[in-house]
């Protein structure tokens, strides 16, 4: 029976990666991609020749069970995501429980911990990060009330990712809900990574200044 590894990727810059995730890279059989283009640069960086495939949210069933295959065929397989720690806001998590579905129970699945944007907002957020609550991406329509009701009346800081193209709308709902701090980061780890901190207004008031592109993590304080 082969190994299937979870393995964090960079989030931005391509530094950010442990040896021990690229010897495992270069080991296995086989590497799952969420896109092939993305993961290929970070392999081409550290002159990695592994066999790639894509695996995403879209993947048939068919390919979960060539995966499922080639594991108890002895192969080690590692997955990784574009950017961060499989699993978390990603299709990751359904592969394994797809793949413990349609293929052997006694399937290994190997943690190779490294960088999440998650964890980078958190860590330095200035909030008590003892507890929090994740939750994932903002809804683009429905349930939207719903998730910003968990998020402003949360006893513990709430973290969240958005997109550039409605972190504006997102927050100008949040300024009309709630009086609490807020940190928004953007762009974590890269060239123009920015942190905002204040109120929603006070932030609201630095975007407007700035570019708005790159991905956003906010965390709404808990008080």
């Amino acid at each position: 029976m082969g190994i299937l590894y979870i393995i964090a990727t960079p989030i931005g810059n391509l530094e950010d990666i442990s040896k021990r995730a690229l010897r495992i890279l270069s080991e296995v059989d086989l590497i799952l991609c969420e896109d092939t283009r993305v993961t290929q640069k970070l392999l081409d960086r550290y002159e990695i020749k592994t066999r790639t495939m894509s695996y995403h949210q879209h993947t048939k069933i068919k390919k979960i069970e060539e995966i499922g295959q080639l594991l108890e065929n002895g192969k080690n397989i590692a997955l990784v995501s574009d950017a961060g720690t499989p699993g978390i806001s990603d299709p990751g998590n359904k592969l394994i429980a797809e793949l413990i579905e349609v293929g052997p129970q006694s399937i290994k699945v190997v943690p190779i911990p490294g960088p999440s944007a998650l964890t980078a907002a958190a860590s330095i957020s200035g909030f008590p990060m003892d507890k929090f609550v994740f939750l994932g991406f903002l809804p683009v329509k429905k349930k939207r009330k719903k998730f910003f009701d968990e998020a402003i009346n949360s006893r513990y800081p709430a973290v969240f990712y958005e997109s550039p193209y409605r972190i504006l709308k997102t927050l100008k709902e949040i300024d009309l809900l709630t009086e609490r701090k807020i940190v928004v980061c953007r762009e974590l780890t890269k060239k123009f990574e920015t942190v905002y901190r204040g109120s929603v207004k006070d932030v609201l008031a630095e975007l407007a200044k700035d570019e708005i592109r790159g991905e956003f993590v906010v965390t709404v304080g808990n008080k």
